[in-house]
């Protein structure tokens, strides 16, 4: 199985493959996705290898195959139905970005226990946190977003388990442990941006 830096480098090979392939690239080669990526030629070989994805010394790669082989890899060869739970502003946002279904990621529906915020017409519609484990089970769901507090993150997580979800993206502001079964994500945009105002400021110092 490949390790999380492995799969996000294939996401953006296979972004980049969708730039080239909109500017009527026919052929790629590991140099052009390496810069990409922001990885050597040779990383880009060895990741390809690991699932068995071969090149021509000469002629590179087909975009058109190899954008094929990696929507397969990334399951994106077939639409993704995801829910999400919580409705406050990460949660809102989510549900109504337009953009995931370009990626083959359809939000099925929106989750909340707050009364004011169900919306059972609405596309996708929002619907209370009982009617959790029936939707999922119906429709044959295994993703979810998780945008609650941090307070009841845990015992969300647990409500998602038990209903049949087996990999969560959590935006809850806590580092949830992923039980047996399950894959969790966890998501947190303090400490991202904390990072990332460490690193400006070293860079500036050093100036």
């Amino acid at each position: 199985m490949a390790n999380r830096s492995c799969v996000i480098r294939l996401s953006r090979y296979k972004n980049a493959l969708n730039r080239l392939k909109a500017l009527n690239f026919v052929r790629v080669f590991s140099d052009n996705l390496a810069d990409a990526a922001g990885v050597t030629a040779a990383q880009v070989r060895k990741d390809f290898s690991l699932f068995g994805i071969t090149g021509n010394r000469r002629g590179g790669y087909k975009v058109d195959e190899l954008s094929d082989q990696l929507n397969k890899i990334l399951g994106k060869d077939q639409l993704q139905e995801v829910i999400v739970i919580g409705m406050g502003n990460i949660g809102k946002a989510l549900l109504h970005y337009g953009g995931l279904e370009k990626s083959g990621i359809k939000i099925a529906a929106g989750f909340d226990i707050d009364p004011a915020k169900f919306d059972p017409d609405g596309q996708p519609p929002v619907l209370p946190l009982d009617d959790l484990l029936s939707v999922v089970q119906k429709r044959g769901l295994v993703l979810g977003v998780l945008a609650v507090p941090d307070y009841a993150a845990q015992q969300v997580l647990e409500l998602m388990l038990s209903a049949g979800i087996k990999g969560v993206l959590n935006f809850a502001p806590i580092c949830l442990k992923a039980p047996e079964g399950c894959i969790v994500n966890n998501i947190n945009l303090e400490s991202e941006l904390e990072n990332l105002i460490y690193f400006v400021n070293a860079a500036n110092n050093e100036k």
